[in-house]
């Protein structure tokens, strides 16, 4: 082919999400050739650049042809399926591939399978990036956030094509390069783990204000709104005031009434929590967040549930409790809770990220993390910004939690948070993610734990051993003699 005529980069997979990726890349600029294994996909694909470009997009349909016309170093996006699929794909285009190119995997994958394709293609002299995607299908067509992590001379080679199609803030495109091997991948992983604990959080706010203060979904649409103007400002908070203004196209009443009660996910809320332990960190709110779409799962055993639990006597508290609430009180509390336990969310993703950091050498930049998580991805939020600025004032940060500028915040608002929590356990509206939320910070606001008896135990029954606040070393005492030698003489 023509030099003049090799597009900048090549992208390969033509669901939605990579047709929206192409085409904003085409839009800024960029020519771009695009493949998939089904021809109607390229054809679409044409078809979408023309009626909303024209845009500079050629469409190839067999792999040889894909790779050869792309401009070299050949930079190669790829948006399928994560697992075998991202390998068939690396298997098929590397055939035409040569030393100096690039694959970019922009799917949720699983760090560790980037890390084995970085060595794998490596013998071909081929770079790999490991790419996090966030903002969706929208955020993909008009501006993600991007999390590229693994060969930095890859990165270097369409630095100026991501920094283009990237959404834009007040400080700058939201992407960075992250760092080495699959890092770019697991801070996409904690990032989603995130945003369990966010929606979880938003959807336990929606419960206690609906079901224990009574109010309407066009109140809470009011009220998520003029949540959304203030600290609680960010994307789900802004699309959760739209859902409750939907109506129902097929019968009367609200579409959001209508939704069945569970929740679907595609792992990534699962790995981080894995990973959370692996690592030991606490991740409670996080991990609570699983948990409850685990549980929404569980429909038909709900129902049953509390069937049977009514038949055995146990009465519902929630119009007993409901009857005494100040509204207004109630509202501006929750909003305080569900602030304070977000922090909290953010303080665990983020003490996640740093222990993976230390383990790898990554040198992850959390004041970096935070800034491109600013604009384009689902956790979008104006006190990211806080959240960047907190780690730019001291990059060693323990936690969000003893963040002078957070602390004084949490501080101010502990109060409501513990009367939602306490309100919504006496009306028993299950409210997982705040509780957890909760006792992170008050187990970790606290200088001495009960944690002692725990290790007493330990070492009575498996001879663990135990340190003493005293004196340096490790001790180990026979509990069951001197206990019994103790009675005895008590009774002697």
């Amino acid at each position: 082919m023509d030099a003049s005529s090799l597009s900048r980069i090549g992208l390969a997979g033509l669901a939605v999400m990579g047709q929206n990726l192409a085409l904003n890349i085409a839009e800024k600029g960029f020519p771009i050739s695009v493949y998939n294994r089904t021809a109607s996909k390229v054809d679409e694909t044409l078809s979408r650049a023309q009626s909303e470009g024209p845009f500079s997009l050629t469409g190839q349909y067999s792999p040889r042809d894909f790779v050869l016309s792309i401009q070299r170093p050949r930079s190669i996006i790829i948006l399928v399926k994560a697992g075998n699929p991202v390998d068939q794909t690396i298997s098929a285009l590397t055939e035409f591939m040569e030393p100096g190119d690039t694959i970019i995997d922009g799917g949720n994958e699983w760090y560790q399978n980037t890390e084995r394709r970085i060595q794998q293609v490596a013998d071909k002299g081929i770079l790999y990036l490991g790419m996090g995607v966030s903002g969706g299908e929208e955020g993909a067509r008009n501006g993600p956030s991007l999390m590229p992590g693994g060969s930095f001379e890859a990165y270097k080679n369409i630095e100026s094509v991501l920094k283009s199609v990237a959404a834009q803030v007040d400080d700058g495109p939201c992407v960075t390069y992250i760092g080495e091997g699959g890092s770019g991948n697991f801070v996409k992983m904690v990032h989603n783990g995130i945003e369990y604990g966010d929606m979880q959080l938003i959807s336990e706010a929606y419960d206690v204000l609906k079901n224990v203060g009574g109010l309407s979904n066009s109140e809470l649409a009011e009220i998520f709104g003029e949540w959304n103007r203030g600290e609680l400002e960010s994307f789900l908070v802004e699309i959760t005031s739209d859902i409750f203004k939907v109506k129902d196209s097929l019968v009367d009443g609200d579409l959001v009434d209508k939704i069945l009660d569970k929740t679907g996910m595609k792992g990534t809320g699962k790995w981080t929590v894995q990973q959370a332990a692996e690592l030991s960190v606490a991740a409670p709110t996080i991990a609570a967040s699983l948990d409850c779409r685990y549980l929404s799962g569980l429909k038909e055993e709900r129902e049953s549930a509390a069937e049977i639990l009514k038949e055995a006597g146990l009465e519902e508290e929630v119009g007993s409790v409901k009857s005494g609430v100040d509204k207004k009180r109630l509202i501006d509390d929750v909003r305080k809770a569900l602030y304070a336990s977000k922090i909290c969310s953010y303080a665990q993703g983020m003490n996640l990220l740093r222990a993976k950091s230390v383990e790898k050498g990554w040198d992850l930049n959390f004041g970096e993390l935070a800034r491109i998580w600013k604009g384009g991805c689902i956790i979008r939020a104006v006190f990211l910004d806080r959240i960047k600025k907190a780690y730019q004032r001291n990059p060693n940060l323990a936690s969000l939690v003893v963040d002078p500028e957070f602390a004084r915040e949490m501080v101010q608002r502990q109060a409501a948070w513990r009367r939602v929590v306490g309100l919504a356990i006496s009306a028993g509206i299950s409210t997982p993610g705040m509780c957890a939320s909760l006792a992170y910070f008050d187990t970790y606001r606290r200088a001495r734990l009960p944690a002692n008896l725990v290790q007493a135990q330990r070492d009575l029954f498996g001879a663990h051993t135990y340190e003493r606040t005293d004196r340096p070393g490790a001790f180990h005492t026979e509990w069951t003699k001197l206990a019994r030698k103790s009675s005895a003489g008590t009774f002697s």
